[in-house]
């Protein structure tokens, strides 16, 4: 399913405690493809994130962020517009930290301080998931697995990255390189209507809906979602 979209490489962009073990049905699908792994690192900030993302990419790229990691993509495009041959920005927002956001993310934490990490996992992880996919083990527990190997120490400094998230108004005002939205179908935590809103923001950006996929619509539904993926990299400028 490779697709020809100029001379630059596919670029995945993790979201919270997620590496490339989310995304191996579309780096399979599309071998021009690459994640950025590692959870990012040491990083607290989407900043120093894209940073870290930019180390290790190569000179241009086509560049998928999902949830958090569509926040970085947009840090990139802030930092490096010409590095960047497109973007699609999937199961994310534009907005702000919301009221009483802060408060749910550290009731997590403080979970998984006093119970322990699996327990913060269990709490977070399934409402990330559609309602379709919840009771299948084959989507549950490998991304159960994943969030483990992330760990306390790494969900720590990715909620406070997200709880110090730059603006994006500017930022996607002064997009030029042509965006796709991306976003599954039972997404109750960045649901398709924010989507729509995102785009009409944007100008009138393409949506694709994943049928029967949560936030987690890129291993949730592969198929479907990589369907997506293609008619993104087929778009023209």
């Amino acid at each position: 399913m490779d697709m020809n979209y100029g001379n630059s490489p596919l670029i995945i962009l993790p979201g919270l405690l997620c590496d490339g073990r989310m995304f191996a049905p579309q780096t399979d699908a599309f071998p021009r493809s690459s994640v950025i792994n590692g959870f990012y690192g040491a990083c607290d900030r989407i900043e120093a994130m894209a940073d870290y993302a930019l180390e290790r990419m190569r000179e241009r790229a086509a560049i998928l962020g999902h949830s958090m990691g569509a926040r970085v993509a947009l840090a990139i495009w802030r930092k490096a517009p010409e590095r960047v041959e497109r973007l699609a920005l999937a199961d994310t927002g534009f907005h702000g930290v919301k009221p009483g956001e802060a408060e749910k993310r550290y009731a997590l934490r403080d979970k998984g301080r006093s119970e322990g990490f699996e327990a913060l996992v269990d709490a977070w992880l399934p409402p990330m998931i559609g309602a379709s996919n919840r009771s299948d083990p084959t989507v549950l527990q490998p991304l159960k697995a994943m969030c483990m190997a992330a760990g306390q120490a790494c969900f720590e400094r990715q909620i406070e990255a997200l709880l110090h998230r730059p603006e994006t108004e500017s930022v996607t005002a002064s997009l030029t390189c042509p965006v796709t939205l991306i976003v599954g179908e039972e997404d109750e935590w960045s649901t398709p209507q924010q989507h729509a809103d995102m785009a009409a923001w944007l100008g009138g950006a393409p949506v694709e809906i994943v049928p029967g996929a949560g936030h987690m619509a890129p291993f949730e539904r592969p198929e479907a979602f990589n369907r997506a993926m293609k008619r993104w990299l087929e778009r023209g400028a």
